[in-house]
């Protein structure tokens, strides 16, 4: 909800109504309880409401357009444009981008995007990264410049020969309380199926080396990344799975017991997706890179994961970057981008 007009007769709001991956601000008359779209061009909108509620200011962007910022007269409907951005990479060459849906065994359809690699011939197999997340209260995939994602690392790999591939999974936000609440109690299970009719489509298009993929998630894409290849070994030949949660009884409270319920009351599923106890299942190579300074995902989860692997008598690459919290920022980050490429670039052939 973004408020309401001085008069109070109208109600604005944001809505996913038309799909999932766009955003558009809507008007309501509260009396007649009607509503109306305010913003016109499809796109992702970030909107802001005059306090008398008689101009919007409306941030957009597609995933042709980097970014527009317009004013709208809410009696007019008109607009004017006060910014329209260049496109920040026109003068470099680019894989193609492509959003699509596929289908789950639910019926659910999962959106998808795609970087083709640049100069990109059909007749050519492609080695293949897969990056994604899984978890709540998250989106990957949006009609917006550069296709949700929030640096141009996809297009950098994109450019080196890879097709790089996302997926949102049940869990993900902006589908509904069903969608979302599939993973409830039991984390990580529903959305590994649904990977796999990711991994599906991928390894039906006749462009694809399905012998050289590579899975990549942070946070919970780190949860996710890892507890997939121990459960489906031989599908990715390389996998990269930055601040894993390993176990969900050392996460923090708030968020664990909102999805997973206390350990007490969900045994069950805090035993399936203690990844700890798994470690010896690892079959395929797996980078593990954590902050060392994480008071979100505490290293003791990592370091549990690799002791349990030295235990096992299974080999597993670790990376620690000192001073840094749950997301390696600054400077560094370009440490860890040149970390997962070269990764990646040594293991899928």
């Amino acid at each position: 909800m973004k408020g309401f007009d001085a008069k109070g007769e109208n109600l604005f709001y944001v809505s996913t109504e038309e799909s999932p991956v766009i955003k558009n601000l809507f008007q309501l008359n509260i009396k007649s309880g009607k509503a109306k779209r305010i913003t016109s061009a499809t796109g992702l909108h970030a909107t802001q409401i005059s306090t008398d509620g008689s101009s919007v200011i409306d941030v957009f962007s597609t995933t042709e357009n980097p970014r527009t910022i317009q004013v709208i007269d809410l009696k007019t409907t008109k607009s004017k444009t006060l910014l329209q951005a260049a496109n920040p990479i026109a003068d470099y060459a680019m894989g193609k981008l492509d959003i699509f849906t596929i289908k789950n065994n639910s019926g659910d359809d999962l959106y998808c995007r795609m970087f083709k690699p640049v100069n990109f011939d059909a007749t050519k197999k492609y080695p293949v990264i897969v990056y994604w997340y899984g978890g709540p209260h998250a989106q990957m995939i949006l009609n917006s410049w550069n296709g949700g994602a929030g640096d141009y690392w996809f297009q950098y790999m994109a450019e080196r020969g890879y097709v790089v591939f996302t997926l949102d999974t049940r869990g993900s936000d902006n589908r509904g309380k069903a969608f979302e609440q599939s993973i409830f109690r039991k984390a990580g299970d529903v959305q590994m199926k649904d990977l796999e009719n990711g991994v599906n489509y991928l390894t039906g298009q006749p462009f694809v080396d399905k012998n050289n993929m590579g899975l990549f998630g942070w946070s919970y894409g780190g949860f996710m990344t890892t507890n997939f290849v121990l459960n489906h070994p031989g599908v990715f030949k390389a996998a990269v799975a930055g601040g894993p949660v390993m176990d969900w009884k050392y996460y923090e409270i708030m968020y664990g017991e909102r999805y997973m319920d206390t350990p007490q009351e969900n045994p069950e599923g805090y035993e399936a997706t203690n990844l700890i106890k798994q470690a010896g299942k690892l079959k395929d190579k797996l980078l593990l890179i954590h902050g060392v300074q994480d008071p979100v995902v505490v290293q003791q989860h990592s370091v549990n994961f690799v002791k349990a692997c030295v235990d096992a008598g299974v080999q597993v690459d670790y990376m620690i970057y000192p001073g840094h919290e749950h997301n390696v920022l600054g400077k560094d980050r370009a440490h860890l981008y040149q970390k997962v490429t070269d990764y990646f670039m040594q293991n899928l052939k």
